[in-house]
């Protein structure tokens, strides 16, 4: 009974240890404490207004939500950087009369990503998402922020995975 100790001892070590190892997002051991997300430049042929703003503060709101890193406006650990390079509404569909029943649009982001502690994480990488709406609306008001809603979630989510949980 007295050697226990011995043995648990060890045993709450090792377990303690192992969590600063593996977070719940995914994203593990971090060796940065700053980030910053450059603002995204609509340079699609086609232009929504206001589309880079939105998409430049959910990839900060999304860092910031799954990680303990600080956002910074310059000079940080890890830099995201890019453009809106794609902005497109496809038909995707057709009724007997030749009309759009369904429409698809796609959003494409190209994201420079740097580590300054770990260079061997940079990338250059293209991100893309859809979203499919009936022919029948129009790509306006609400049916817009939706889709925008559902495009950037996952699209940042994307460029989370791959430059900190490495999914």
């Amino acid at each position: 009974m007295k050697y226990i100790k011995y043995i648990i001892l060890p045993v709450l070590f090792f377990a303690f240890n192992s969590c600063s190892v593996y977070n719940f997002t995914g994203t593990g051991k971090i060796d940065a404490k700053t980030f910053q997300v450059n603002y995204f430049q609509n340079n699609a042929e086609l232009i929504e207004p206001g589309i880079e703003r939105t998409f430049t503060q959910a990839l900060q709101n999304l860092i910031q939500n799954q990680t303990n890193l600080s956002l910074t406006n310059s000079g940080g650990d890890l830099v995201y950087e890019g453009e809106i390079v794609d902005y497109r509404v496809s038909p995707m569909t057709a009724t007997a009369d030749q009309k759009a029943a369904q429409n698809r649009l796609t959003i494409s982001v190209m994201v420079r990503f740097t580590n300054k502690n770990k260079e061997e994480d940079d990338f250059e990488k293209r991100f893309s998402f859809f979203y499919d709406y009936p022919g029948t609306n129009q790509l306006v008001g609400s049916q817009l922020t939706t889709a925008l809603d559902v495009i950037f979630e996952r699209i940042t989510q994307d460029i989370f995975n791959a430059s900190l949980a490495k999914w």
